[in-house]
């Protein structure tokens, strides 16, 4: 624990070492002017008349006592001042020690309102800087959240365009396959249908040409059976024929005759030619009746009605 000494307000140590040191002596030659007055030089009271003593004895035994008493002060002086001097020096130690322990103590406390005001600027900057962590890292959060939002509605966004876009390259796919599937059943359908319609022109050309090939046999036939029955019908007329060389040598007639379908001669008639030789070949058909025809319609066709030109053979 500190001592503290009183020091008069506005007073060094020295000032007051001073007037502490006046106030004694003061004091002291107060003290020694007291004693003085209060040694023999007081009067004696009033008693008995004692025998006077002589008056040099008496004031020689005086002076050496005053000398004495004053010696005595001067030591007691001395002493008093040696202790007033060691009391003030441990006074001035004293107020030295607890002024440098105040300077101490003020610049602890200075430097501890300093490191406290330090430590609170270190803390409101810390507390502005955590702050401004705090509300940066929330801005942070916040744009990373919002940049998280914005990546995932992207990326729904890419996903919900891709699966689109895929769903409409599969339709497309699809609807490209379909349509070439179309195309090739229509190129297939048509090379079918050309084949077919091909086939059916060979086979109708086939048809056609074996059409024409039998009509052409069997007009070939038939030809063949006119003509046949046509020289059968002209040996008829030869049998039944009155020749004479000398008037139808050379000579010709051109007939047409009509027969039924049993080769009844319906009519006979000529066409032109010799006068006689028409005359004798219209007699020979007659005279026939019937003419031999073929059972044949087709050929009976040809036959029904005939035009041929007989030539008398001689």
């Amino acid at each position: 624990m500190g001592i503290f000494t009183y020091l008069p307000e506005g007073k060094t140590p020295k000032q007051t070492y001073s007037i502490a040191l006046s106030v004694a002596l003061l004091l002291h030659i107060g003290l020694g002017a007291a004693l003085l007055m209060n040694a023999d030089f007081s009067p004696a009271p009033v008693a008995t008349p004692k025998p006077i003593m002589p008056v040099i004895d008496a004031v020689v035994v005086d002076q050496s006592k005053l000398q004495q008493q004053v010696d005595k002060l001067e030591q007691q002086k001395a002493a008093a001042k040696e202790r007033e001097d060691k009391r003030i020096k441990e006074l001035e130690r004293r107020a030295a020690e607890a002024q440098k322990k105040r300077q101490a103590e003020a610049e602890r406390i200075k430097r501890l309102e300093q490191e406290r005001q330090r430590k609170e600027v270190e803390k409101r900057k810390a507390d502005d800087a955590a702050k401004t962590a705090k509300a940066k890292a929330a801005a942070e959060e916040k744009a990373r959240r919002q940049k998280e939002e914005e990546r995932k509605r992207a990326e729904k966004a890419a996903a919900d365009a891709k699966a689109k876009r895929l769903k409409e390259e599969e339709a497309a796919k699809k609807a490209e396959q379909e349509r070439k599937q179309r195309e090739a059943e229509e190129r297939r359908r048509k090379k079918e249908a050309a084949e077919r319609a091909e086939q059916q022109r060979m086979l109708e050309q086939q048809m056609a040409e074996e059409m024409e090939r039998r009509q052409q046999a069997r007009s070939q036939q038939v030809l063949t059976e006119v003509q046949k029955y046509t020289a059968l019908i002209v040996q008829t007329i030869e049998r039944n024929f009155i020749m004479d060389e000398n008037t139808m040598k050379n000579k010709s007639c051109d007939l047409k005759i009509k027969l039924a379908s049993s080769g009844f001669v319906i009519s006979v008639t000529p066409i032109t030619g010799d006068q006689i030789v028409c005359q004798e070949a219209v007699k020979a058909v007659t005279k026939a009746g019937t003419l031999p025809v073929s059972k044949d319609p087709e050929v009976f066709k040809q036959m029904s009605e005939i035009n041929l030109k007989y030539t008398p053979q001689f």
